[in-house]
């Protein structure tokens, strides 16, 4: 048996360039939740970074990066999530919040 967290990693194409910006820290890891981190990085693409404590279910974030690199296409950006077992729903929950947070600091 596996023990310890599962790393993941996603490089995707970026439509909507975020420009420079402070990094956004939503949501809190603890039981059954998780942390997003957005921070700029330098060129057009999207980098996604998953650590989590429930291993084995990568064909699920897969598509729920996917979903959420569909619905927002954010150019020039890591995003960080840092898990404990959240639900699929709470992760997207968690990624909107990121970016509604990030929209509300845009000029």
């Amino acid at each position: 048996m596996d023990i310890g967290l599962e790393s993941m990693q996603w490089q995707l194409p970026g439509q909507q360039p975020a420009g420079d910006f402070a990094p956004v820290l939503v949501g809190v890891v603890g039981s059954g939740n998780l942390e997003v981190m957005l921070e700029p990085l330098p060129g057009t693409g999207c980098e996604v970074r998953v650590e989590t404590s429930a291993r084995g279910f990568r064909p699920i974030w897969d598509a729920v990066v996917a979903d959420f690199h569909r619905r927002h296409g954010l150019a020039g950006v890591r995003v960080s999530v840092n898990d404990m077992g959240a639900t699929p729903a709470v992760v997207s929950l968690r990624l909107d919040q990121a970016v509604a947070e990030w929209r509300s600091r845009q000029p």
